[in-house]
């Protein structure tokens, strides 16, 4: 919604927070306001979603807008009245300031056209194609951020589905969210400029992290 020539979003649900949350916890369908235990919840649920979409989408499946936000759906929404939607409201990380929410419907439309259709199925044979493959994809749906909540989670997750049809285990990003989460941040703005070199340098730490992972077990 519009106030003048600015969009004002004080009244959308999304842009809400529990009350006795301290800001902390968003409003929520289950009226949760300490932030551990949503935390806690969002991650068991992302851990059935995940199970649940393995099954849900084969090796062969090209992946379209409506199934991010089918993903993204299934995974929260018992939690968020707005689960599945694209954002309304504006998002920025450290003064970098993610695609306006106006833009998003366009750009999602987009990114199917140009960049999901072009790179899913990720059935490439060549390790490199794979590797530009989820750079590519993972980058440029980071940059749009299209949800209020769970961009990161929802983009690792398309990338372990993508990985898993090219033959992948299980992607492990386990340093992207601990030790390097601050080169992933940089690896994601250089996509501004379609230099997706950094992403494919820490997709390419990730492959090799997982495989050793699948082969010591």
């Amino acid at each position: 919604m519009k106030k003048g020539n600015r969009y004002d979003t004080s009244q959308l649900i999304e842009n809400q927070y529990e009350e006795g949350s301290h800001s902390q916890v968003l409003k929520n369908l289950r009226g949760i306001r300490n932030k551990r235990t949503m935390e806690q919840l969002e991650t068991h649920g992302l851990l059935r979603a995940t199970d649940q979409l393995i099954d849900y989408y084969n090796r062969d499946h090209s992946f379209t807008a409506n199934d991010i936000c089918h993903m993204h759906k299934v995974w929260l929404g018992s939690i968020y009245e707005w689960a599945g939607s694209y954002r309304q409201v504006f998002i920025s990380k450290e003064g970098f300031s993610f695609a306006a929410p106006a833009f998003i419907p366009r750009l999602m439309e987009e990114f199917e056209r140009d960049i999901l259709n072009q790179y899913t199925p990720c059935t490439f044979t060549e390790r490199n194609e794979v590797i530009r493959a989820l750079a590519i994809v993972h980058t440029e749906l980071l940059l749009i951020h299209p949800f209020r909540e769970g961009n990161g989670r929802i983009a690792r997750l398309l990338a372990t589905l993508m990985g898993l049809q090219a033959g992948l285990p299980f992607l492990d990003f386990s340093d992207i969210e601990g030790e390097k989460k601050d080169a992933y941040f940089v690896a994601v703005r250089a996509g501004l400029d379609r230099n997706y070199k950094l992403m494919g340098k820490i997709f390419t730490d990730v492959i090799l992290r997982s495989l050793k992972s699948f082969q010591n077990q």
